[in-house]
């Protein structure tokens, strides 16, 4: 538990988001500043990262999270602020890519103690839910797993 002015807590959830369209090619090249630009954000928030391991197309977090925030809010400036600054840091994404929405819509989040097998359900239909946003969206130019230019 952790002093919060007049109150104890342990708000701890286990959180995982993933890269938009799987861009792995992009993401496995600034793997390594997503973890400072991700540390120093919780950092600005008082949030406290337990356990974090970006895995090949995803990120997994255990973090606490002081009861003033909802966890909705400390996603929404995570994924907002961490795409602001990927795309200042890496200037050549947004002209590839065409926009600044780095990360997939969405998230999962369990407080600690839940099994694996929602986190597995929630990575698959993440992916299915990616390929049909991306339908609705603009056409890909470049392939983001082959990088060759889409007919």
């Amino acid at each position: 538990m952790l002093p919060y002015q007049h109150t104890s807590w342990r708000c701890q959830y286990h959180i995982v988001f993933a890269p938009k369209y799987r861009r792995m090619e992009i993401y496995g090249q600034i793997k390594p500043d997503i973890g400072i630009i991700l540390r120093k954000l919780c950092q600005q928030k008082g949030v406290e990262i337990i356990e974090a391991k970006a895995c090949p197309d995803h990120i997994h977090m255990l973090v606490s999270i002081p009861p003033k925030y909802g966890v909705s809010q400390i996603m929404g400036y995570l994924k907002g602020k961490s795409s602001l600054m990927i795309f200042d840091r890496h200037a050549n994404l947004k002209y590839k890519y065409g926009n600044r929405h780095f990360w997939a819509r969405g998230y999962y989040v369990d407080t600690v103690g839940r099994n694996k097998k929602q986190i597995a359900e929630y990575i698959r239909n993440q992916l299915e839910s990616d390929q049909l946003a991306d339908q609705l969206g603009l056409k890909e130019f470049v392939d983001p797993f082959t990088g060759r230019q889409n007919k």
